[in-house]
Order: C-alpha cells, then sequence, then structure tokens
C-alpha cells in the first residue's frame, strides 16, 4: 500500500468547521509536504478548482498548477499529482507546462486528469461546460495532444476541439513515454476514456464492496481492450485516529453536523451535473470526495485492519484527508502504518 495525501490548498476539509488551523497558504503547503516527505508519504494530490468549493467561494485557495512548481522545488522524492481540467486548459500548452514540471521535480509529477463538474465556476473563469459526454470527447482530444507532444518530435492534430499544425516540445518529460496519467469516473464514458487512454484510475471514497466492484470492473475493460492493465488503484479516504473509538465516533459527530451552509457552493453542481454510482447525501458532502464512506475511524489497530480489507480489494494507493492536516498525517505515519505492517505480516504467518 501507497500512502498519499491532498494537499491543503483551500483551508482545509470540513465544510462546517469554520477555522482548521491549516491556513490556504504556499508556506503552510510547503511545511506539509516536506514534513509528509520524511514521515513516509509516496504521493500528495493537488486539487485543481478556482473557486474554494470547501469554505465557501469568497475564502482563499491556492492555485494548483503554480503551486505544483513551487513545490516540486523543495521537494526530493514525493510523487506530486495535479488535476488538469480540459475545460480550462489548451492542451499544448498544459504539455509544455507539465514536461517542465516533470523536469524541476526530476521525474515525479504526474496528472489526474478531470473532465469538471462544476458549471457555476466555469462561468466565472470562463472554462468551456458542455454537455457530460461531450466534456469526456474534449478530454479524449486533450490527452491524445498530450501524448502525441510528449513522445513526438513534431506533432501535428485535427480535431473537433483543437487544431495544432507542427508542434514541436522540448524538452519531453523525464518519464517515459509520459508522465502518469490518473483518472477517475463513474459514468459509462468516464470509463471508457480512462480504459482507453490513462494509466491509473482513482475513486472516491467508497465501502469496500463498492470498491471492489469498480477495481474489478475497470481490469475486465482493459482485458476486453487489449490494454496493459492500470498501473494503480487509488482511493479518498479521510482518516480520524483516535485512542478509543468513542473519541472517534465523537470526532465524527462533531464534522457531520451541518449547521452553515457556505461550504456547499458546489453541491447541486457535483450531484446534477455528474454521474455518479452512488446517489451522495448532504452528510457525505460534508466531507469532501465521499471520504468518509471507508471508515477509516477509530484507533490505529481498526484502521489498519481496515485498510488491509482495501489491499486485498485492489487498493494500492489511499489518498487520505484529516484535520488538522498536519497533526494528523504525523500521527497516522507513526501509529498507523506501524500497524498496517504489523497486521500484515501476523496475517501471512
Amino acid at each position: 500500500m501507497k500512502y498519499g495525501f491532498w494537499l491543503p490548498i483551500f483551508g482545509g476539509w470540513l465544510r462546517n468547521v469554520e477555522d482548521e488551523q491549516m491556513p490556504p497558504t504556499f508556506d503552510y503547503a510547503k511545511e506539509v509536504i516536506q514534513s509528509a516527505e520524511k514521515w513516509g508519504y509516496d504521493t500528495t494530490l493537488i486539487a485543481e478548482l478556482y473557486l474554494n468549493d470547501i469554505k465557501g467561494i469568497n475564502q482563499d485557495s491556492l492555485e494548483a498548477w503554480s503551486t505544483a512548481a513551487g513545490l516540486a522545488a523543495v521537494t526530493e522524492k514525493i510523487e506530486i499529482m495535479t488535476a488538469v481540467r480540459p475545460g480550462f486548459h489548451h492542451p499544448a500548452v498544459t504539455a509544455k507546462q507539465a514536461a517542465t514540471i516533470d523536469h524541476i521535480s526530476n521525474g515525479r509529477f504526474t496528472l489526474n486528469i478531470v473532465s469538471g463538474w462544476w458549471e457555476g465556476e466555469a462561468k466565472q473563469y470562463g472554462g468551456a461546460f458542455t454537455k457530460h459526454d461531450e466534456r469526456y470527447d474534449r478530454t479524449t482530444e486533450f490527452l491524445d495532444i498530450l501524448k502525441g507532444m510528449w513522445t513526438e518530435e513534431t506533432f501535428s492534430y485535427d480535431g473537433k476541439f483543437y487544431k495544432i499544425e507542427d508542434a514541436k516540445l522540448a524538452p519531453k518529460p523525464v518519464q517515459k513515454p509520459n508522465p502518469v496519467l490518473y483518472a477517475g469516473g463513474e459514468s459509462e464514458k468516464g470509463k471508457q476514456v480512462i480504459t482507453s487512454a490513462c494509466d491509473a484510475y482513482v475513486m472516491h471514497g467508497g465501502t469496500v464492496e463498492e470498491v471492489a466492484g469498480k477495481i474489478q470492473d475497470m481490469k475486465n475493460r482493459r482485458i476486453e481492450a487489449g490494454k496493459e492493465p492500470l498501473q494503480s488503484f487509488g482511493m479518498a479516504a479521510y482518516v480520524i485516529c483516535r485512542d478509543t473509538e468513542e473519541e472517534a465516533l465523537a470526532e465524527l459527530e462533531r464534522i457531520t453536523t451541518v449547521d452553515d451552509m457556505s461550504g456547499y457552493a458546489g453541491f447541486e453542481d457535483f450531484t446534477s451535473k455528474s454521474e455518479l454510482e452512488q446517489k451522495i447525501q448532504l452528510q457525505d458532502y460534508s466531507v469532501s470526495n465521499r471520504g468518509l464512506r471507508p471508515n477509516l475511524v477509530g484507533t490505529p489497530e481498526q484502521i489498519a485492519s481496515k485498510i488491509l480489507e482495501y489491499e486485498q480489494a485492489g487498493v494500492d494507493l489511499l489518498l487520505l484527508q484529516c484535520s488538522p492536516q498536519l497533526e494528523e498525517l504525523e500521527r497516522f505515519s507513526k501509529v498507523v502504518m506501524p500497524k498496517v505492517e504489523e497486521l500484515r505480516t501476523t496475517t501471512a504467518k
């Protein structure tokens, strides 16, 4: 199991807790990622939204790509997975930017391809926001161009959304043939694009049974398409680790009691503009990315046992959220990670 975390660029992950003691500043993000690198974390995921979907659209948040470039220069080992939404970027320019950050990081930069779901944000920032399947059609062309620019000496493209003539990109990325392309998607169209064009699959939080079904489905799709197996299956999860189960459940109650709706600006678009496999309840949305569904809530032993269940189901990357992030990532690294190894060893005997 590899351990990753969502970079805290919104000031927290809880929509009903005003101050989580994790400011949306580059200095705090740098402290978190540098500390996490020392604690043994493998990956950070930097979400890309121009509005703060967690704390409210009038609140501060960091821009993903400039943050990624800055962090690439001050880290040494950790993978920096940064989201990119085709509706806001030109693929040829994105290919150049990604290759540059890949060089800054010495081959640690990867992309999370997100076709988009927030129509209100797109209107404010001039993004292309069309019907669901057309967004994925754009994504397909976007990925074609990224790969072409990264691998061919001279590249041309004539598509519905993009036209490129005799383009050159140098230097090419450090990673060959390309930086790893992660993507998530629950609609049929989304899964088709991931099957044909991406390298790894990332999922919202779900139960062991839900996630196992998704993983097997994607494995079958890759086989049927004659593709190599996906490189990784990642899952988002919010962690509440405490000395006792009672303490953990009390914290769960605190963070899911919704009084102030200011942090729920994107809720309607998220549930109506996406095609989601499970109906999303407001409580699920209180912590982003359905992070509570995996139920990583309890003592170190309880959480470690649950992680092994996900590992057996095929998950090999956890993308964690927690609050306050610096303190909770340290706690997880010191008491949960070793417990996972201990239980794995015990089970193997």
